[in-house]
């Protein structure tokens, strides 16, 4: 029997990939990416020739059982997204529960992950707290930013530079003027940049500042 391997791959600094994923990348029979275009520019860089297979939430559902039997017959795969740790807001998760389900080892590698810079960078309490991924773009807003107001751990989520503005309001509505966010964006690469003030001060900023770039919001808990 092979093994699926999860490798997490640089989010910005080319050089946040370990050792340990480069020499798997190279070991590997195959390596399943979210994109192809952009993981043979990373494997080009670090002189990797290995066979890529585009796997993504869109085939994902096609895909996966003759992967799973491959791996079965003696196979073995790694699955990388475009950046960071598959299935942590990224495809993956479908791939990994499947070789689990028929009983096919998997190996997680540690690596990069933009949330757990922007939790310590925000200077709020990590020991315990909520990852939200992406927030809904329509339908689920209101109801998860009522939910986020009442937490007293602290929240992380993710968000685009144009919905940015709008969640920054919207939890305006539902949090008031003092509760203090964090917001890191380009983590990693040239541009990172870490703001942190009342939800106000930050609307004020990008209201001056057109927003770029992806985003890590993180979010003060309500106070006891």
């Amino acid at each position: 029997m092979g093994k699926l391997y999860i490798v997490p791959t640089p989010i910005g600094n080319l050089e946040d990939i370990t050792l340990r994923a480069i020499r798997v990348l190279k070991e590997v029979d195959a390596i399943l990416a979210e994109d192809t275009r952009v993981t043979s520019k990373l494997l080009k860089h670090f002189d990797i020739d290995n066979k890529l297979i585009s796997h993504h939430q869109h085939n994902e559902h096609k895909t996966t059982q003759r992967i799973v039997d491959e791996i079965l017959n003696g196979m073995t795969y790694a699955v990388v997204s475009d950046a960071g740790t598959p299935a942590i807001s990224d495809p993956g998760f479908f791939i990994t529960r499947a070789c689990i389900d028929a009983n096919i080892e998997v190996d997680c590698l540690p690596g990069a992950t933009a949330f757990v810079p922007a939790i310590v960078n925000s200077g709020f309490p990590c020991e315990k707290f909520q990852y939200i991924g992406f927030m809904p773009h329509k339908k689920g807003r209101q109801t998860i930013a009522k939910q986020i107001a009442e937490e007293s751990k602290t929240t992380i989520l993710y968000e685009s530079p144009h919905r940015i503005l709008k969640t920054l309001n919207l939890f305006l509505n539902f949090m008031g003027e003092n509760r203090r966010v964090s917001v890191s964006r380009e983590i990693s690469k040239k541009f990172e940049e870490t703001l942190r003030g009342t939800i106000p001060e930050l609307i004020s900023h990008f209201e001056n500042k057109p927003p770029k770039g992806e985003f890590v919001m993180v979010i003060e808990g309500k106070s006891k």
